[in-house]
């Protein structure tokens, strides 16, 4: 096996998405870009997507990580119109997108059509969660973005294999594929909740960071597998587990979390940045298949149906958002949503490298030998879907945001009641530490315990600092200031220790252990000014 190509991919794709955190242009657009124009530089390999490495290895921790970064308590207030647009969307698009490719393509099956629904149907989990970070959008709207992203993938892959099976002559019916969506679901959903709290157990009675940490990454695997095994929603099964792991998150080492943290950002950027890059290598792939003659009414049927895919979306958002509101229930559970909020949600519709991996794994041949219909069309329709809304909608949302003038979040209100919580766990601390000291089993020697309260106190005044003005020599903010002094402080014991161990008064293994003491109080005091 030649990795030398995989190399390539990886680092060039985490080089691109560094360089995109200097500039202007989000990362996933710039690396679809720079893919596109790679992939005909002469001597680049061809980088064919395989549904059967995509689907179960790359989705599975890119679930994982969004879901465990998502907010359970979030999410289940928003249950409603994250269903309508996890479900109900993608069932609608399947058909919408379907009927017109069976109108406008001559010569397309209904079923084959369909089964191009269904691949197109599904906003991407990585697409989306990519721009709400960026954009920074209010609360609520990214708490649906990001909850459709996660549920909507297992919709649509069982859409697909209704659909797929319809079009190879299985026998499918209307009624064996509710069926089958039910039980995909329900099994889903059942496994992440038989599987959550003995993986959850396991995590916290392992003693060891790194055991736990090794564990973590082998979780959405697990999930996933067991679930597809049973013919069940693997999506679903990674995302119930993932939610309930992040909301429990708090029961485990800190050691572990603080690991884990890192493994998994450093998974989720490479993961990323290669998805994305993935996207644009495809070209030549997809185009090959199509062949020179069909180019041109590819083309225009490429046009017709992502207008399709993009109206669609509005067509399904807008009225799933306002005419719940004619119920009183609704009216009385939920905020009011505004028309700028469904705009947007209308056009965060990106759709990427899931899409792709689906229409990769369509059949080339179906029973009796014959030939899948059209199916390198739909390879080619797929691809200018996927590029031509993380391009066009990707670029625009950022300034369509800015345009619509949201509510920026009151970072002065957020910081109070951070500082009124620190308050409250702090004055539990002392109380802890009083009773713990009454007891002669505890007993400190009195600057150590007047040490545990220091650390104490400036924890709890770390937070009210913030709420104070910026210096007026320096421009600086108190969290400036206070990470700039602390950083000097430590940046000289660490020389001292480091010129200690090439004189030789201490050896490598002594300097490692006091470098990483030094880590930790600087890793705690960016915290605290934080």
């Amino acid at each position: 096996m030649d990795v030398m190509p995989l190399l390539l991919l990886v680092a060039g794709s985490a080089a691109v998405a560094a360089a995109a955190r200097r500039g202007p242009v989000p990362a996933p657009l710039l690396l679809v870009a720079v893919g596109l124009a790679v992939s005909y530089v002469p001597g680049v390999p061809d980088y064919e997507l395989d549904p059967e490495v995509v689907l179960p290895l790359l989705l599975p921790p890119l679930l994982y990580t969004s879901a465990t970064d998502s907010s359970y308590l979030d999410l289940r207030a928003q249950l409603r119109p994250v269903a309508l647009l996890s479900v109900g969307y993608v069932l609608f698009a399947t058909v919408v997108v379907g009927w017109a490719a069976y109108v406008i393509i001559p010569g397309m099956p209904l079923t084959a059509a369909l089964v191009l629904g269904a691949v197109v149907a599904p906003p991407d989990a990585v697409a989306a969660t990519a721009v709400a970070r960026r954009v920074g959008l209010p609360s609520r709207i990214t708490t649906v973005l990001q909850g459709e992203s996660l549920l909507n993938d297992a919709t649509a892959i069982t859409a697909y294999k209704v659909a797929v099976a319809a079009a190879v002559g299985a026998g499918a019916t209307w009624a064996g594929g509710i069926r089958e969506f039910l039980f995909a679901a329900v099994g889903g959903v059942g496994i992440g909740l038989v599987l959550m709290a003995p993986l959850h157990w396991l995590r916290t009675h392992l003693t060891e960071p790194l055991i736990q940490n090794t564990l973590s990454l082998l979780i959405p695997f697990v999930a996933y597998g067991v679930a597809e095994q049973l013919h069940a929603s693997g999506v679903l099964a990674v995302v119930v587990v993932a939610l309930y792991l992040g909301h429990r998150a708090w029961e485990v080492d800190f050691a572990t979390r603080l690991q884990e943290e890192a493994v998994w950002k450093m998974v989720a950027f490479i993961l990323e940045s290669a998805v994305f890059a993935l996207i644009g290598l495809q070209l030549p792939v997809v185009l090959k298949g199509l062949g020179q003659h069909e180019g041109a009414k590819a083309t225009w049927y490429a046009v017709v149906l992502f207008l399709v895919v993009v109206l669609a979306r509005f067509a399904w958002v807008y009225p799933a958002t306002f005419l719940p509101r004619l119920s009183a229930r609704v009216r009385a559970r939920e905020e009011d949503p505004t028309w700028r909020g469904a705009m947007v949600t209308s056009w965060a519709g990106m759709r990427g490298v899931v899409s792709l991996a689906i229409a990769f794994s369509v059949p080339a041949v179906v029973h009796g030998g014959r030939a899948f219909p059209q199916r390198n069309l739909i390879l080619f329709l797929t691809f200018t879907t996927v590029i031509g809304t993380l391009v066009l909608q990707g670029l625009t949302l950022p300034p369509l945001i800015r345009l619509l003038k949201f509510p920026g979040r009151d970072r002065q209100a957020e910081t109070l009641a951070e500082a009124n919580a620190q308050a409250q766990a702090s004055r539990a601390a002392d109380s802890r530490l009083d009773d713990l000291l009454s007891d002669e089993r505890n007993a400190l020697p009195p600057p150590l315990a007047d040490r545990l309260r220091t650390v104490l106190e400036r924890r709890r005044n770390a937070v009210w600092e913030r709420l104070g003005q910026t210096n007026p020599v320096t421009g600086e903010s108190v969290d400036d200031t206070y990470r700039r002094l602390s950083r000097e402080m430590i940046s000289a014991e660490r020389e001292v220790f480091v010129r200690l161990r090439d004189h030789r008064y201490i050896d490598d293994e002594m300097l490692r252990a006091l470098l990483r003491r030094l880590d930790l109080e600087e890793a705690a005091a960016y915290r605290e000014a934080g």
